[in-house]
């Protein structure tokens, strides 16, 4: 899933140097909300880690 953020990321980057504004704000939101899903996961993951130890 951070694979896909970044690549989202990556058009953001180019849609917004080559002066498409819509398409780039569009895969920049799109990044954004994978990198949130990405990180609640991980830190969910951490913790169960955590719980399966003690």
């Amino acid at each position: 899933m951070l694979y896909y953020a970044v690549v989202f990321l990556i058009i953001a980057l180019v849609a917004a140097v080559l002066g498409f504004g819509g398409i780039a704000a569009g895969a920049a939101g799109i990044a954004k909300v994978l990198f949130v899903i990405f990180a609640v996961l991980a830190i969910a993951g951490f913790i169960a880690s955590l719980m399966r130890r003690g």
